[in-house]
Parts: structure tokens; sequence; C-alpha cells
């Protein structure tokens, strides 16, 4: 049996092989715990330096969903909540693990993906002429993905649009980056790192989906990391005894721009697979720029390429047809492919 094209996620590989061979070299060192080791910090020199933001403090964390659970249940006070897309990460795919730590996830309808500042001062402005107010979550925090769900991109336009309403009702603006290096290396894209440091208040740089075993780096762009967040790390069951193993991983991914390097390759990917399934005469559920690609098929396609294809049936658009989605990452093959455009 001839064995299936796989493109359900960005995370199944391992790692880079430079990362793999630094495990190698590195193995029988003697390193601190906790985060406190050599590679932690010279990684935390390194992200600091490519987002153009000296003074950012930054902390790995193990996994995606670990970071937004700590980053927003530290930031908000017990009474306030984070507003998001319908469509967003924190609201739809974390089995309500921000809701687990106490915090209510406000969401303003998805654009694609994306936010419409226009519609999230409405809903902070519905909040505070609400007479019964107090007795309300109060809105405490924006959060955004870049790339969204969807695999589509804020402008800088937007993301600076976001980032005012978040300024003029004194919100942090966190976004997560969980495939960050994707839309970084977009075609078309004006967002740079640099942008993202200035614009937010907190963001993570994704390793799981670009390139790591496992692990995300979080920054705190304007000296507002939690008070004593190391120990609520730890209070979450978040933080790795053995601290170097992520660190030496984010060193490596942010030596020699690999990380864009990895990125670079899903996305042409990406492309050469969007363009294949349009010559097809397929539909495309969203215009994505990024690894992630959205397909409109019927129930007679959908059975053939499962016959060939490992992917994710993503929604039902209507009674006859649903969006699947295909996914590329920083170690998609060419000839993977092209294998699929060639059968299909």
């Amino acid at each position: 049996m001839q064995e299936k094209l796989y493109f359900k996620n960005d995370y199944s590989e391992g790692a880079a092989t430079e990362i793999l061979e630094a495990f190698v070299r590195t193995q029988l060192e003697q390193n601190t715990g906790y985060g406190t080791d050599r590679y932690c910090r010279s990684a935390e020199e390194k992200i600091r330096k490519i987002c153009g933001c000296e003074d950012a403090q930054v902390k790995f964390i193990c996994g995606g969903t670990q970071t937004n659970q700590l980053v927003i249940s530290t930031m908000l006070q017990p009474y306030e909540g984070v507003i998001g897309a319908t469509t967003a990460h924190i609201a739809a795919h974390e089995a309500g693990a921000i809701e687990y730590s106490g915090h209510k996830v406000l969401t303003v309808p998805s654009h694609d993906g994306k936010i419409d500042p226009s519609e999230l001062v409405d809903l902070i402005e519905t909040f505070w002429n609400d007479e019964s107010h107090e007795h309300m979550v109060y809105p405490g925090m924006v959060y955004v993905s870049h790339p969204t769900e969807l695999g589509t991109l804020y402008t800088k336009d937007e993301l600076t649009a976001i980032a005012n309403v978040c300024k003029n009702y004194n919100l942090p603006l966190y976004l997560d980056g969980a495939r960050l290096g994707y839309g970084l290396m977009s075609e078309g894209t004006d967002l740079t790192l640099s942008d993202i440091a200035r614009l937010c208040d907190v963001f993570y740089i994704g390793g799981t989906k670009v390139g790591a075993l496992c692990g995300e780096a979080v920054v705190f762009t304007k000296g507002n990391m939690p008070k004593c967040f190391v120990a609520q790390i730890k209070q979450h069951g978040a933080l790795m005894a053995k601290g170097w193993v992520t660190g030496l991983q984010f060193d490596v991914l942010f030596t020699d721009e690999l990380y864009l390097k990895l990125s670079k390759n899903a996305i042409e990917m990406a492309k050469l697979l969007k363009e294949g399934f349009v010559s097809k005469g397929y539909t495309l559920h969203v215009d994505s720029p990024t690894n992630q690609q959205f397909v409109v098929v019927n129930e007679e396609q959908l059975r053939k390429l499962r016959e060939i294809a490992v992917f994710e049936v993503w929604e039902r658009v209507d009674k006859e047809h649903v969006a699947i989605r295909f996914v590329t990452s920083w170690a998609t093959k060419r000839e993977t492919v092209e294998k699929l455009i060639e059968v299909i």
C-alpha cells in the first residue's frame, strides 16, 4: 500500500537537522536548570536583537497552549477577560484552557480570521456604557494571531489600528505567533518582527511549528513581564527543569537566520500547492498567503483526496461542499507537493 502524502499540520516532523546536531554535540554538557543556562541567555539576546527591542524580557515555554494560558492569566485581573475573534485559537481550539484559568474569552466577529478595530471599539464601549458593567466580565486584553487560524495576515496598518485602540483603552495587545515565521516570510507582507515588538505589549515566537522539537519564546516588550513570572510558569506546570533544551533550540534557530530560512521553505511549498489546486479547477475557501491552504471540495472529491493524502476537514461550506486544510511545513519536500498536484 502506497504511503499517503502528509499535509495535516506543521509539527509532525521532528526538528531541523541543525538543532538535532546541536543536541548531539552538547548532550553530555552540564547545564544549570530552569532556563538559567548559557543557551537560554544567548537565545534571549539574539531575539532581543532581531526584534530591535534591547530591553525585551524573554522567557521560554514548553508549548503554545501553555504560553497562551500563562500570558493571559498572569496579565489579567481575576475579573477581566480577553478579547479575540470568534475563530481565535484560544476561543475554538484550546479546550477552554483560558476559561479554565478563570478568564472568559470575549469574542468579536472574524473577518477571514482577523479583528476589525471598529468592532473592537464597539465591544469595549458597549461594556462601559452598560449601567450594570460592574456585574460583567471586564475587557482586559486583546488577543490576535499572526498568521491567523485561517492563514491570513495583518498588515502593518491593520495591526497599528488595533494597537491604537488598545492604547486608547489601556488594554495590553497580545500576539500569538505560533506560526510567526511563516507570516514573516510570506510574499507581500509588510509587517516585520520589529513592527510586532513595537506595536504589541507581548507576543510569542513559535518554535514547535517552525523547526523546533518543542517550545515557544514569549517576549514582553514594555518592561511589563508579570511579577514573579518564573514562579507562575512553574505553578502552571510549564517550567522545564532542562530549560536548556528549549534555549538551545532557539539559539540555533536564530543563528544565521535559520528560523527564516526554514519558514521560507513552507511558504514556497504552499505557493506551489495553491497554484496546483487552482490550476486543476479547485476553489479556495480563503486566499491565504501562508503555509495553510484551504480548498473547497464536494463529497466525491473529498473521498478521492482521502485516498492519497492526509489533511484536515475544516468546516462545512454548504450541503454539498466542505473546506479542507492542507498545511506545509519547514520540512515539506517539493516532490511531495508535485506528486499531490499530479494526482488530484
